[in-house]
């Protein structure tokens, strides 16, 4: 009886043990499949424009720049330091599969899987204010503490540069980034001053020395300008700016570094741009009471290869081109710089949007998609964040579109940016700025690269507002399906519906209109059957490029 007792006993353990090894190979080969969906891309640039002193510059610029990793971690989630600890000590194979995932998403959810959760213990849904708000903070609990304060108050708990917490006695307080982070800002403020003081360019030091000292006094202005007038072969942004990881109002600014080299022959071709920002606004199909009178007069364009990027910049999708800053005084009283990361869009081009083509667009129009057009528009969405309301009066009182669409702002203006960036495009082709041919392929390139976006995810701001431009386009009869399920670009109506789009989403923002916000995200910004069905069919396409970055070497604070 013992002997069958204990055999019984030894069978169990095997089975078990057999069990765990099977749910562990699975485990391993799902992670593997998540990770395989991003192509590893080594990104490189050509330094021997540099100097010895530059590239020292460079590399102290680069280890401030990781330190923006440490700060980000803690943004997403108040879990992610100790969840990291623990994922580093795991050396199995499933356990180094499943740190490195989470390295690409900078958190325990996957961002291509609407978030979804991948590390057990984790909350199963991601945290909508991130670490940016107390976690139990409701909605009414934030609006009717802020409805209280004074303006200088309001100000801070709706502003970029602060975060909610409670006080000993539960109440919300404000506490500036400078405090909540100096850890980490210390010392990167000590890297740039250091840097600063080895470059010979003056608009380098300038800039570097002015951000140094606003990661300690939490004033971004002086600095912010100064990047503006940044003139330098060494490109760098580094600091607070998006919001779209406050999802709980869009209002808190993540930290980010992008370091790149300046492409100064591509960057010269796109300067005369520059010259027809205003006379694109004065030609937006919307009321002209909403249109910007008088652009602020710095609108910098530069065309880079990025060398290294950190935080909010380096985590799921990558980031192709940014348009900067924020800060709505700014933009106003200055102006802004659009940034081509040209290395990384011409690896999207070849790695994703090229495969995709292939398999979603007619035939008719497969040999129209081309990296020009595919450039040009992304540049144009970065030109058309400038253009268009921004500073806003309701009822009387000035506010900004941010404010007014709260969580909702991300995704319509990032609608914008895209559907305008068609019209702004068409507009220049047809005052003969822009070659004819752009108008043949920007279009069908434009089709296919939003299949490209949508599988980023309608969670996510992008994604969404691809989803809305491309239903309603359908919708106008402006985008066919063949019998065979492929895709084209109706060029009779075309036009026409991205004068509409354009014109419907500008006055949405000019009218700070939350309802309809709310409303065209809600009829618009889903996945239908038949997109469905397409986005399965190239489910084996890598979704972006995983970044390998080839001139930067072991970083004394580096994460990853």
């Amino acid at each position: 009886m013992n002997k069958l007792l204990i055999a019984l006993a030894l069978l169990l353990c095997f089975v078990l043990s057999c069990k765990k090894q099977q749910e562990e190979s699975v485990a391993k080969m799902d992670l593997k499949n998540k990770i395989d969906r991003f192509a590893p891309t080594e990104l490189s640039a050509d330094l021997s424009c540099l100097s010895r002193d530059d590239k020292i510059v460079l590399d102290k610029i680069v280890q401030s720049a990781e330190l923006m990793d440490h700060i980000y971690l803690h943004q997403v989630w108040n879990g992610n330091y100790d969840l990291l600890e623990k994922l580093q000590k795991n050396t199995s194979e499933e356990g180094k599969l499943r740190y490195l995932y989470f390295l690409m998403n900078m958190g325990p959810w996957s961002q291509v899987d609407n978030n979804e959760a991948f590390v057990d213990g984790v909350p199963k849904v991601k945290p909508l204010g991130a670490n940016f708000y107390p976690a139990d903070l409701t909605r009414d609990e934030f609006e009717n503490w802020v409805k209280n304060l004074p303006v200088s108050e309001k100000e801070k708990a709706k502003g970029f540069f602060y975060v909610i917490r409670r006080d000993s006695k539960g109440n919300l307080i404000t506490v500036p980034y400078s405090n909540e982070y100096r850890r980490w800002l210390e010392p990167a403020s000590k890297l740039l001053n250091e840097a600063a003081e080895v470059t010979t360019n003056k608009s380098l030091r300038k800039y570097l020395k002015l951000r140094a000292k606003a990661f300690l006094s939490n004033d971004y202005y002086e600095s912010d300008v100064a990047w503006l007038e940044l003139d330098s072969p060494i490109e760098v942004v580094i600091g607070p700016y998006e919001t779209y990881t406050d999802e709980l109002f869009g209002y808190k600014a993540a930290f980010e570094a992008f370091v790149a080299l300046r492409d100064d022959e591509a960057t010269k071709e796109l300067e005369k741009l520059e010259h027809y920002l205003q006379e694109i606004e004065n030609n937006l199909p919307i009321d002209p009471k909403y249109r910007n009178k008088k652009l602020a007069p710095l609108s910098p364009i530069r065309v880079v290869d990025l060398v290294y990027a950190s935080g909010d910049g380096n985590h799921g999708v990558q980031t192709a081109a940014f348009n900067l800053p924020n800060d709505e005084r700014i933009i106003r009283d200055k102006g802004a710089k659009r940034v081509m990361l040209k290395n990384v869009q011409k690896a999207k081009f070849e790695k994703v949007l090229i495969p995709i083509a292939q398999k979603v667009l007619d035939q008719s129009q497969i040999d129209c998609v081309s990296f020009d057009a595919f450039f040009m528009h992304i540049l144009a969405h970065e030109l058309m964040h400038g253009l268009g309301p921004h500073d806003i009066t309701i009822a009387g009182k000035a506010t900004n579109v941010r404010q007014e669409l709260k969580e909702l702002y991300s995704a319509i203006e990032e609608a914008k940016a895209d559907i305008t960036g068609l019209f702004a495009l068409q507009y220049l082709v047809d005052k003969g700025v822009m070659d004819k041919k752009l108008e043949e392929t920007v279009y069908p390139t434009f089709l296919a690269s939003m299949f490209r976006s949508i599988r980023f995810g309608i969670n996510e701001a992008h994604g969404k507002g691809v989803a809305i431009q491309f239903n309603y386009l359908r919708k106008q009869g402006a985008i066919d399906m063949s019998d065979g399920g492929r895709f084209k670009v109706n060029r009779i109506r075309i036009k026409d519906a991205v004068k509409k789009l354009t014109s419907m989403i500008l006055i949405i923002e000019a009218e700070g209109d939350y309802n309809k916000a709310k409303s065209l995200i809600e009829w618009y910004g889903n996945i239908n059957p038949a997109t469905q069905k397409t986005l399965d069919e190239i489910k084996d396409i890598p979704i972006d490029i995983r970044p390998v970055y080839k001139l930067i070497a072991n970083l004394p604070n580096r994460i990853r």
